[in-house]
């Protein structure tokens, strides 16, 4: 270009800068995001070579995020640490381990640490490690009663005998505490463990703690296998002299369990014949397997079956199963006699407070009843929601707090663990995201809970806004807490189907808390958690002849089949929520099997579904609709009427057959 005056280039200059000024945020913002997306695809390289073992390249790649300051570079330097930990000195991992104490890196590295320690054989160290943990998992807590074990704490014997017959999960550190713990306990012990692992159908574990018997204690080997494939025909071939012998004799008590899991009543006929032939201590173990089974199966004998057995001898689901059995027969002084036997980690569980008051409520002793209610009201879960009501009070929402300020905001988007959070949620490396997350929320007052809240909320990550907001303990906002996103496509599938939508928010709160891409072990998927032949087979009861079955995850799609099925299955089972609940999860042909004889109230219904997950499901379900309804419409809602009751027969119900 020609300049023909000074004037004139002045003048084009001052447009050139104009826009330059108006262009830049522009500019700056694509930069910085081009810059991110740099950064990332640097770290899920070095997340690569972590896993193929590339130490150089994570070597480079580490020392460029932290030249850029990348959210996530010290990830990269515990990558590069914890490889080849074992080989590690103190010092190097010291150094490591006091930058970053408090946070959760600190923490997942010090855990690393305890288990090289263990595997020197450092017992000493490990438990100064363990000592400095902030938040102990359960391996944890084994490798450290196995390091006190090693150095002879025989405090520690006493503390594992608690896990003996209630830890299920023996992997790992937990699997080397219980081999350990062999060398301390008895003969009695190991037989008590080894029923256990046949009760939770470990098998192979149980065949492992068997190899740890004596010689002259192992039941023959042949046998055993025989009895646990073909129990009915390895029974009719039992001798009675045989049981002369404890192995056989355990061996029987075994079968009974076996038989049992199929069908309790035959399991009975036959302890009733082999029982004079078993000592007391095996007998009675199986009466209680017996009366655990019937009660799954909700058998009115179960009741009679579990008065044959010990407390002591019951696991805690079989012990609880006893108090179940008790409330579908609404028999309340029993039930109030059998909590009372119930070890104190269950007793002071929120189901057995509400219904050891509710026995006393039968009992006509209000105060006693309203001293337990009073114990857990005030809660927004299942069991305090009914002790609320049983109290006259109703379920309350409490006062919102004020709104989140731009300066909170502000300091939740500059707190390092949140920053860290979202960019694991970024990368869809969830996982990761929410361990990172959880970790950091866990210190956090009320107003930065709510803070952290609008900020996943903003970042459309809802299920950690709820669960940033579930930790207040004063200040609270129920609109965070029950969150309704998607309000616009989830009304109009609610309404065209009639449904109500408070159950409807409430069914997806539980199900997927939101996140649209969700998808469970079992291969459900979406906001409302779709299995993939569910979905199919609904979309074609409704006439949705271009489904594809990878459009699940679209909200629109996953409402439509979500809403549709819910309809389905309100209407085959009597237009209940509480059983279209349970079905919805487990199946209408389960939920119309769980039915009682007699009308069952909706509440004694729910606790006593067999399934655990399916149980916890529908009260939170049921009680999450409780309060959707009551911040939709502005007025009270009561759980209880909800709940109503559950006939033994549906009236006009329409029978669905899914595939």
């Amino acid at each position: 270009m020609k300049w023909h005056s000074g004037f004139a280039r002045l003048l084009w200059l001052g447009i050139l800068g104009v826009g330059l000024v108006t262009h830049a945020p522009a500019l700056l913002a694509q930069e910085r995001a081009a810059q991110a997306s740099s950064d990332d695809a640097q770290f899920l390289l070095a997340r690569e070579a972590l896993r193929t073992g590339k130490r150089p390249q994570l070597e480079a790649l580490a020392q460029q995020l932290k030249n850029q300051h990348y959210a996530l570079a010290d990830y990269a330097d515990y990558y590069l640490l914890s490889q080849g930990l074992d080989k590690r000195e103190a010092a190097e991992v010291g150094v490591f381990l006091e930058r970053w104490a408090g946070d959760y890196l600190g923490e997942r590295l010090r855990g690393d640490w305890l288990k090289a320690m263990m595997r020197r054989g450092a017992w000493r160290e490990a438990q100064q490690q363990f000592a400095q943990l902030a938040a102990p998992d359960q391996e944890a807590r084994c490798l450290s009663l196995l390091a006190r074990l090693h150095l002879r704490d025989l405090s520690a014997v006493e503390e594992s005998k608690a896990l003996w017959l209630t830890l299920t999960d023996t992997s790992g550190g937990c699997q080397a505490l219980m081999g350990e713990l062999e060398n301390w306990l008895t003969l009695d012990h190991r037989w008590a463990r080894i029923r256990f692992l046949f009760e939770l159908n470990r098998i192979p574990q149980a065949r492992q703690m068997i190899r740890t018997l004596p010689a002259a204690q192992q039941p023959d080997a042949r046998q055993l296998d025989f009895m646990v494939d073909k129990a009915p025909v390895w029974l009719t071939r039992l001798a009675a002299s045989s049981l002369n012998e404890r192995p056989n004799r355990e061996m029987l008590a075994l079968a009974i369990q076996r038989l049992a899991r199929n069908d309790p009543v035959f399991a009975a006929g036959q302890l009733e014949r082999w029982g004079r032939d078993l000592g007391e201590t095996e007998k009675t173990w199986a009466w209680g397997q017996v009366a655990h089974q019937g009660a799954l199966r909700h058998m009115d004998m179960a009741v009679e079956w579990f008065n044959r057995s010990r407390p002591a001898q019951l696991s805690h689901d079989a012990a609880e199963w006893r108090v179940r059995a008790l409330l579908r027969q609404k028999n309340w002084p029993a039930v109030r006699a059998v909590i009372d036997t119930l070890p104190a980690a269950l007793k002071e569980k929120p189901e057995w407070i509400y219904w050891q008051a509710r026995a006393f409520k039968a009992a006509n002793q209000p105060e006693k009843a309203r001293v337990l209610f009073e114990t857990i009201a005030g809660q927004p879960h299942f069991y305090s929601n009914l002790a609320d009501e049983e109290l006259g009070r109703g379920i309350r929402i409490p006062l919102r707090a004020i709104p989140t300020q731009a300066a909170e905001l502000e300091a939740a988007r500059a707190n390092p663990g949140l920053l860290r959070a979202l960019t694991f949620f970024r990368l869809d490396l969830r996982l990761e995201g929410i361990r990172e997350w959880n970790w950091t929320v866990r210190n956090l007052d009320d107003r930065q809970l709510l803070a952290a809240a609008e900020l996943a909320r903003q970042q459309q990550i809802y299920d950690r806004a709820i669960q940033a907001a579930d930790r207040t303990k004063t200040l609270h906002d129920y609109h965070m807490r029950f969150l309704a996103p998607f309000l616009e496509q989830v009304r109009p599938a609610a309404q065209a189907q009639a449904l109500d939508d408070a159950w409807v928010y409430g069914l997806m709160r539980q199900e997927s808390r939101f996140v649209t891409n969700a998808k469970s072990s079992a291969g459900a998927s979406g906001l409302m958690q779709l299995m993939p032949a569910t979905a199919k087979w609904v979309a074609k009861q409704v006439g949705l002849k271009d489904y594809d079955p990878r459009r699940v995850t679209d909200p629109e799609t996953n409402l439509l089949l979500g809403t549709s099925y819910m309809r389905m299955v309100l209407e085959s089972l009597d237009n209940h929520p509480v059983l279209a609940s349970a079905a919805y999860n487990a199946g209408p042909g389960r939920a119309r099997r769980w039915r009682a004889a007699i009308p069952l109230e909706g509440a004694i219904y729910a606790e006593t579904i067999p399934f655990n997950e399916t149980r916890d499901y529908v009260k939170k379900v049921m009680s999450n609709a409780v309060y959707y309804s009551m911040l939709f419409n502005n007025k009270p809602d009561s759980l209880y009427a909800r709940l109503g009751t559950i006939t033994p027969n549906a009236v006009n119900a329409k029978p669905i057959t899914l595939p």
